[in-house]
């Protein structure tokens, strides 16, 4: 005879949790090489941008360093160096200006933001395999102000990157 099982919900949901996030983590890791490079932007000022790619289907690994006078375009250029089939991670040390409402001086502002760029143009695969790795590098490189998903050039333009940090700004 035939008994079937009955459980509680809560149960069968953690089950379905448990198995959805095995098949959502890629197993990817994070390179050495990201972390440090990612503290010689971050405190010591060295480069303005990183771009990283996964390596082997294995590893983020860094691929370009972009040093301190470069700009957001090269930036830009860089993360698309791949071809349009190619998904990137981006690190940006962005500069920009802000006024406070109340005061006649602007100030200057850094932050960190952290880039996945998928173009449409990638393969479904490829954009699942950086997708399901980003939390990993999100997780690698404690202190990033913000990450920002892009899948075209508008979504990734200094301007879009500019209002999107400039939110959290008080007024």
């Amino acid at each position: 005879m035939y008994h079937r099982l009955w459980l509680p919900s809560a149960v069968v949901d953690r089950f379905y949790a448990s198995v959805a996030l095995r098949f959502l983590t890629s197993g990817v890791k994070v390179a050495d090489a990201c972390k440090i490079i990612y503290e010689e932007v971050k405190k010591d000022k060295k480069h303005r941008y990183v771009v990283f790619h996964i390596k082997d289907g294995k590893e983020i690994d860094v691929e370009v360093i972009g040093n301190r006078n470069q700009s957001y375009d090269d930036f830009l250029e860089d993360l698309q160096k791949g071809g349009q089939e190619e998904c990137r991670y981006g690190l940006f040390d962005f500069e920009y200006t802000h006024q406070c409402q109340g005061t006649s001086e602007a100030s200057k502002k850094q932050k960190l933001f952290l880039m996945l760029w998928c173009p449409d143009t990638a393969t479904v695969k490829r954009k699942m395999v950086y997708s399901s790795s980003f939390d990993a590098l999100k997780k690698a490189l404690h202190g990033v102000s913000k990450t920002i998903q892009a899948t075209d050039l508008n979504e990734a333009s200094q301007e879009t990157v500019e209002d999107i940090l400039r939110r959290n700004d008080r007024e």
